[in-house]
């Protein structure tokens, strides 16, 4: 069974570049037609999709989110990474990773997803 793990630092600076990698066990990133995407849930509010890196390496984005965020890849580990410049404390949030079909319905169907990571939160504080 597929299984996906987030790491990265807990803490970063307004202003700079949050980055997070997801670790993939249990299946490729590779694998038709899977998309690996990044999720998050601030303090008292409901989950984020962010945005996916499909089997091919498409990238696909939120609207809310597309201007300052990077999805990447790194096939050789598989692994899968997000980068979020400019953060603020509204960024402050738990970050996931998780797996589904590129061709689901909607990529803010969170219901779709699978292989969750346990999450990592990440602070915004000077």
């Amino acid at each position: 069974q597929v299984q996906l793990q987030e790491s990265g630092p807990g803490l970063v600076k307004p202003s700079q570049m949050l980055s997070l990698t997801c670790t993939v066990s249990g299946g490729s990133i590779t694998t038709s037609y899977y998309a690996w995407s990044w999720i998050r849930q601030p303090p008292v509010k409901g989950l984020e999709w962010m945005g996916a890196i499909a089997y091919d390496g498409s990238t696909y984005y939120s609207p809310s989110f597309k201007s300052r965020t990077s999805i990447s890849r790194d096939t050789s580990k598989n692994q899968f990474s997000l980068q979020l410049s400019s953060v603020t404390p509204e960024d402050t949030a738990v970050y996931y990773c998780a797996r589904r079909d590129q061709y689901g319905s909607s990529w803010y169907d969170l219901a779709l997803f699978e292989g969750w990571g346990q999450g990592t939160l990440v602070t915004v504080s000077s």
